[in-house]
């Protein structure tokens, strides 16, 4: 854009992109901290953001047990009831203490099992928007969250409501003054039947109804959490109709999951760049024409945030690495 004496000025931000920490307190916390340690103005949390396991603690006489990632946890402390689910949060795990009573309610009421579910859900991500807001409120940096495929719909308000933090899903955003960025988490079908999941025909029409709007589409980012199909960075385990992983002469079977909407957008709009995800396993960088798409991939039950780093000006990536820490 110009500004005084028509001088030419053109934006310049640094980045920082990651999708798929699944509930880990750990992972949001470092996407946080990565403001200050690499220097970006932009945070993008793009999709998956919520956890998908519920672990109880029950109490008996004064003792309490958990099972959580296999293992048998024997806890005889308040303290260490603390800990252990401090930990649990850090790998994207819901707790919640009950009595034994109260568990043999909830197994014999699906539809509870469900509230209370979504009651931690809702509970976490709002922790983390009002984190988001201490942390960063008193900076320059700008940051981004959206659902994904994965994440119920309840989560969208709290999103939204947010002072600092913007949602920026399925809307058109400017992120620095110049850069525009559409932002969709919805996917197309998986075999996990998640909530967020429309035809192909319906994600194209998601995707195109918001590139309409943009108004300089070689500056512009597509924030689209499922990646283009047939790309290094949609290749997913293939699953036979039990969910099993699919596995032939000792090697897992891989298959595209990614969207075709998704790629067809991207070779006929040619934005800067597409942020993705979904695909935990298919950490990458790559080129659709003059669009460079990225997948930074998910370790978030180890606390690993992967995330991906790139300098954008005018209409150009300047530098781009896939990150992790």
């Amino acid at each position: 854009m110009y500004g005084r004496g028509r001088k030419l000025v053109v934006a310049r931000s640094r980045i920082f992109f990651v999708t798929d920490v699944h509930g880990s307190n750990l992972c949001f916390r470092k996407f946080l901290n990565a403001a200050a340690f690499y220097k970006a103005d932009v945070l993008i949390l793009g999709g998956d953001i919520t956890g998908k396991v519920m672990t109880p603690v029950v109490e008996r006489d004064g003792t309490f047990t958990a099972a959580h990632r296999g293992t048998d946890v024997v806890m005889k402390s308040k303290e260490e009831v603390h800990e252990f689910r401090k930990k649990a949060g850090d790998t994207g795990t819901y707790t919640h203490v009950v009595s034994p009573p109260e568990l043999e309610e909830l197994n014999a009421d699906p539809a509870r099992v469900e509230e209370l579910f979504s009651k931690l859900i809702v509970e976490r991500v709002q922790e983390w928007v009002a984190l988001a807001q201490e942390r960063l409120a008193n900076t320059r940096v700008r940051c981004y969250i959206s659902p994904g495929n994965d994440d119920i719909l309840a989560v969208d308000p709290v999103l939204s409501s947010s002072r600092y933090v913007v949602a920026p899903e399925e809307r058109v955003v400017e992120i620095d003054g110049e850069h525009e960025m559409i932002t969709l988490g919805t996917t197309n079908r998986t075999p996990w039947n998640s909530p967020r999941e429309v035809e192909e025909e319906v994600l194209a029409e998601k995707i195109s109804s918001m590139a309409e709007k943009v108004r300089d589409m070689k500056s512009a980012i597509f924030n689209i959490h499922v990646p283009p199909i047939d790309t290094a960075i949609d290749q997913a385990p293939r699953v036979d109709e039990g969910y099993r992983i699919v596995v032939k002469a000792g090697e897992v079977q891989m298959m595209s999951a990614g969207s075709k909407a998704c790629r067809d957008a991207i070779l006929r709009y040619q934005p800067m760049l597409g942020l993705h995800g979904h695909i935990h396993e298919s950490r990458g960088i790559v080129k659709l024409g003059r669009t460079l798409c990225a997948n930074p991939g998910s370790e978030y039950t180890e606390g690993v945030l992967k995330g991906f780093l790139a300098d954008v000006e005018g209409d150009q990536v300047k530098t781009d690495i896939l990150t992790s820490g």
